[in-house]
């Protein structure tokens, strides 16, 4: 594997941090107590929350198995998280063994797990690196050994934009991404909404980690897919996204939209 060869900044564990909230929200143990006690305030607040990191999960897996099913031997997951069974290269090696897939994520103990999960593989590559800095992730030696930016990718913003701010003009980021992207590949994209639910109570639990979170609108979270088209069925509530299950056996609205999308030129 391709370590991410950079200094490890100072982990903190004096606050909450979002990955760390998930991977509790998910039943993983990768995680602190001020952790926890930020997912039992999220909880409280609101108790979709665990059914939305459950579901936005879900709609990851069925993403990744599309677009590796769709002929795609290259995954870029950008904010991956801590490491889950089925992890993104699980399920891409398990629909074409000759997948390659690059981990990012701007959390050391993210990239201390994934090195220590996938030290044997030489097609797997993790990068300590920023989304706030998309063409110094482009530009990444350990992105670049994994992922040949001439041939189709999925690129993966799953549950990380609503951790950039307004100021940090997400627009921007995703189109520095997309333009590095030949045609033929593919934008999988999730993100909160407070378009179901009043988001506030969450937002300030966030307030105390080390990302704030900034639900957007329907319209606000489209914005990101210019340049590509939606597949079926567009963006919608996670759980609608091409289900495994009939309708009758899913969950109501989830405040996460996802929607995947192709770069045609």
């Amino acid at each position: 594997m391709r370590q991410h060869g950079l200094s490890v900044p100072v982990i903190d564990t004096g606050r909450p941090h979002s990955a760390r909230i998930y991977d509790y929200l998910l039943g993983g143990k990768d995680n602190y107590r001020v952790d926890q006690q930020a997912g039992d305030e999220l909880v409280a607040a609101a108790p979709q929350e665990r059914a939305g990191a459950r579901a936005n999960r879900a709609f990851l897996e069925r993403a990744v198995r599309h677009v590796v099913g769709a002929g795609v031997r290259q995954v870029l997951d950008i904010g991956t998280g801590l490491p889950h069974s089925p992890n993104v290269h699980e399920v891409a090696l398990e629909a074409a063994p000759d997948v390659r897939v690059a981990y990012v994520d701007n959390d050391p103990i993210v990239t201390a797990h994934a090195d220590a999960l996938l030290r044997s593989s030489d097609t797997i590559g993790v990068a300590l690196a920023d989304l706030r800095d998309p063409r110094a992730i482009v530009e990444h030696p350990h992105v670049r050994d994994v992922i040949d930016f001439d041939r189709p990718l999925a690129l993966l913003l799953t549950s990380v934009l609503h951790f950039l701010t307004d100021a940090h003009r997400p627009e921007r980021i995703v189109a520095t991404l997309r333009d590095a992207l030949p045609a033929g590949s593919y934008l999988v994209l999730s993100h909160a909404t407070d378009d179901f639910a009043d988001c506030s109570a969450a937002q300030a639990v966030y307030d105390t980690a080390t990302t704030p979170l900034t639900p957007r609108s329907h319209s606000e979270i489209g914005k990101f897919f210019e340049g590509f088209e939606l597949l079926t069925p567009g963006l919608v509530s996670v759980p609608s996204w091409r289900p495994d299950t009939p309708s009758s056996a899913r969950p109501a609205a989830i405040g996460v939209y996802g929607a995947v999308a192709l770069k045609t030129s």
